[in-house]
């Protein structure tokens, strides 16, 4: 298998773009991607998307957006894995260009989500729960992290307010990223304050739905490498996993066993371990998934991922900052694009042009992009040259 990495990147805002389409947004991060990568063609589209038939009444998308680009008749595939839809798009771009079959492939995520109703959105989303057993219910995805984080302050005697570091960094890092859906700071008082919506989940440990686009452009790291080339980020692993659907068939609950998978085996192939990642873009979707995530990568002891918000680690300028550019819960969560901007924004630490946001001695990154409550795992190890 060849070594791959990434050449150009791209990215949109995330907002409500009431004035764009699904396709108008891709092509934005499309057009970013390639100019970043000094490209005008590529061998595959590779589409990491959610919500398109539910929310936008358009599938085909693997036609749709090479036809609006003007990259046909290159192979275009969609790929659906919930909310981790843009890490296992990324997965399967690197896997063709690894395999030889391509020489070039550019990843997009996008998702349009804020033309929809309230309603129509939740509902949208809690397809990605099992319909028979959490759905039928009236289990949102708000619910059921809501039922894990009781149990967690429960069983490991936090308090909520603990949990608030988690925002507030996040919402920092945000103010700092023009692309971010919230650029606001908050207090740890405005946390706790925060409206009630499933308890103990409140408004400021949700992140923000959005519309946006993010892209990469991925090449054979040795054709590149040999070019020397300073934009190039070399991909040094590459992992997935999948857990039970249902929170209720897990053996345990509280612990997220694709993200344990799927970290362990990325450590493996990239032949490191946990203190050699400089920083993480975790799936902070809510504020437990955030604790859990450090658990389960090897970031923190079990039941112990609020103390490392707590002693100040996950700062900007900490033991291992995360969420750099205000994660979901800042930047926003356009659930099938929200892969594909971790590795953008890693992409942008590496190569050092990060900004204000640009994290001391990056070297190497790793991002964790979440489907379903834990169900799917797609954990990525970036090198910066």
């Amino acid at each position: 298998m060849r070594k791959v990495a990434i050449l150009g990147v791209g990215q949109t805002k995330i907002s409500e773009h009431w004035g764009m389409s699904l396709k108008e947004l891709a092509a934005e991060a499309i057009f970013a991607a390639l100019e970043d990568a000094g490209r005008s063609s590529i061998d595959g589209l590779f589409i990491g998307n959610m919500l398109s038939g539910s929310l936008n009444k358009q599938e085909n998308l693997g036609v749709l957006l090479p036809d609006w680009a003007g990259l046909t008749p290159v192979e275009g595939v969609k790929i659906e894995t919930a909310c981790s839809s843009g890490g296992s798009a990324i997965r399967t771009g690197l896997i063709a260009v690894a395999s030889g079959e391509l020489d070039s492939a550019l990843v997009v995520g996008v998702e349009k989500m804020s033309d929809a109703k309230l309603l129509e959105t939740t509902s949208a989303l809690a397809t990605a729960a099992d319909a028979d057993y959490e759905t039928a219910h009236g289990l949102s995805f708000v619910a059921l992290n809501a039922l894990i984080m009781q149990r967690y302050l429960h069983e490991y005697n936090w308090n909520h307010a603990d949990f608030a570091p988690f925002s507030v960094v996040a919402h920092q890092n945000g103010v700092r990223n023009p692309n971010a859906r919230l650029q606001t700071k908050i207090t740890e008082q405005e946390y706790q304050d925060s409206r009630m919506i499933a308890k103990p989940i409140n408004l400021l440990d949700a992140s923000p739905i959005g519309d946006g686009a993010a892209a990469v452009v991925l090449v054979a790291a040795d054709e590149f490498q040999n070019n020397g080339n300073s934009n190039l980020v070399h991909i040094l692993a590459s992992a997935a996993a999948t857990d039970t659907l249902s929170i209720h068939d897990r053996k345990d609950p509280l612990w997220l066993s694709a993200s344990e998978i799927s970290a362990r085996r990325a450590y493996s192939q990239a032949g490191i371990q946990p203190e050699d990642i400089d920083l993480f873009e975790l799936h902070d979707a809510f504020t437990i998934m955030s604790a859990l995530s450090l658990e389960a990568c090897g970031f923190a002891p079990r039941g112990q991922g609020p103390r490392m918000g707590q002693d100040g680690d996950i700062a900007p300028f900490g033991k291992l900052p995360i969420s750099t550019f205000g994660g979901l819960k800042a930047r926003g969560h356009p659930v099938g694009a929200t892969g594909v901007y971790q590795i953008v924004e890693l992409v942008k630490q590496l190569r050092g042009e990060a900004g204000k946001n640009q994290v001391d001695r990056a070297h190497i990154g790793m991002a964790q992009n979440i489907g379903g409550s834990g169900a799917t795992a797609v954990t990525h190890i970036l090198q910066g040259i």
